[in-house]
């Protein structure tokens, strides 16, 4: 197994490969054999690069995190105004909505309730450090964010976005859903 904290070019290549198997396939039957046969790779090379099947997996989900936390990174430079909370939430909404983000999406809801059912697999704490990654751009959104009232606000924008995503990814009624969280965040976000 490799001991240097940087990951080889393989390494990369592999896990860029598993990952975008895994945006087709998710995590429910997940097994090395296929995974390796569709990323020309093997089993073993797989177990030597990433010590186990839970450790590709959560190195899987490290990598989905990254996608994630790109949008919210961008998010943080914004000037906390009393409507910067609206503000962000559309934003995060119309990046949620996105076609384009559909697989990754509907891999976080998989690997969010897997950690929820099984918190000592794979993707321990993955909802957890989730709900933290989102409730701190929230946070950073508000003028005064370490009022009870900010909090409650923060946490019911991030309800309301999980819930419409939710939805979404089940029917695909993007319209619906887009009227519906942008009039809750509306009524949730402001002051």
């Amino acid at each position: 197994m490799p001991t240097d904290a940087t990951p080889s070019a393989r390494e990369s290549e592999l896990l860029e490969a598993a990952y975008e198997y895994v945006l087709r396939h998710g995590l429910t039957d997940f097994s090395l054999r296929p995974l390796a046969a569709a990323i020309g790779s093997s089993p073993r090379v797989l177990l030597y690069l990433f010590e186990s099947k839970d450790g590709l997996i959560r190195a899987i989900l490290t990598r989905a995190r990254r996608d994630e936390l790109q949008l919210l990174t961008g998010l943080h430079d914004l000037e906390p105004t009393d409507e910067t909370l609206t503000e962000v939430a559309r934003q995060i909404w119309s990046w949620l909505a996105a076609p384009e983000h559909r697989p990754v999406l509907a891999l976080w809801v998989e690997a969010y309730a897997r950690s929820l059912i099984d918190p000592d697999g794979p993707w321990a704490r993955f909802a957890a450090d989730t709900v933290d990654d989102w409730l701190t751009v929230l946070a950073s959104a508000q003028p005064v964010p370490g009022t009870r009232e900010a909090a409650n606000r923060r946490t019911g924008v991030l309800a309301v976005l999980r819930g419409a995503l939710l939805d979404l990814l089940a029917t695909g009624d993007t319209a619906r859903t887009t009227a519906a969280a942008y009039a809750a965040l509306d009524r949730i976000a402001a002051p």
